[in-house]
């Protein structure tokens, strides 16, 4: 149930192009090499996205891209 409140707010926070947990831009984030077009971004808080710059989209990274 906790799960369904904070899904949708997450959601808005990537589109927004911000930190799900900090709230930061993720432009601002240290930036680094991923598979293929994608981008490796680690946010001042320590949390891992992966930026698509194919179709401009954040996303978490999964534990194997870690």
């Amino acid at each position: 149930m906790f799960k369904n409140v904070i899904a949708p707010i997450q959601a808005w926070l990537l589109s927004q192009k911000r930190c799900v947990g900090c709230g930061k831009e993720l432009a601002d984030a240290k930036r680094g090499k991923a598979k293929g077009g994608e981008e490796k971004i680690t946010c001042f808080c320590g949390r891992i996205y992966i930026h698509d710059t194919k179709t401009d989209k954040y996303r978490r990274a999964l534990l194997e891209e870690v």
